[in-house]
């Protein structure tokens, strides 16, 4: 199946208009955020699709745009096809369903995505903070974040140093 003919299957299957992309590496697909998990649900089920296997689930901040985007690589074993389905939220609301009820694994990538961007997946049976302290402040990838100079009197930042060992 090509990229357009994928996008006619999936604007049939879902019942509305998505805006696409060829993009520089694969095809992606813009779905609306109310379609998030609709979308999951056509894409794994449907025959001639199967789109069984989440490669990967992360978001990327707009500020100028007040906008976070949320990215799905899935992928089919059985057509040996890729898929990126992407859909913009709110900035400054940032949530969205969770797709572990479509693949478990995105509970772990969604984690990954909250502790760091503050997006809110709701239905995620396991939403915290994964890879920081449960008490930090801010979201790292968010790209105003000013991070603190320590943490716990902890210092967060290490001087620079040359190869050789001396400091820059």
């Amino acid at each position: 199946m090509n990229p357009d003919q994928l996008h006619k299957r999936l604007q049939e299957g879902l019942g509305i208009e998505i805006e696409w992309s060829e993009g520089p590496v694969d095809p992606f697909y813009l779905i609306p955020s109310d379609f998030w998990v609709k979308a999951g649900l056509f894409v794994r089920d449907a025959t001639d699709l199967s789109f069984e296997f989440l490669r990967s689930l992360c978001g990327v901040d707009y500020p100028d745009e007040k906008s976070i985007l949320v990215v799905a690589h899935l992928f089919s074993y059985q057509h040996k096809m890729p898929l990126v389905l992407k859909t913009k939220i709110d900035r400054d609301q940032p949530k969205i369903e969770s797709l572990a009820s479509v693949w478990p694994a995105a509970c772990w990538h969604e984690r990954e995505t909250y502790d760091l961007l503050g997006v809110v997946f709701t239905g995620n049976p396991d939403l915290r903070r994964i890879l920081l302290p449960e008490d930090w402040v801010g979201h790292p990838l968010r790209k105003d974040y000013q991070p603190p100079n320590q943490y716990h009197g902890i210092p967060t930042t290490r001087p620079v140093v040359d190869c050789d060992g001396e400091q820059l």
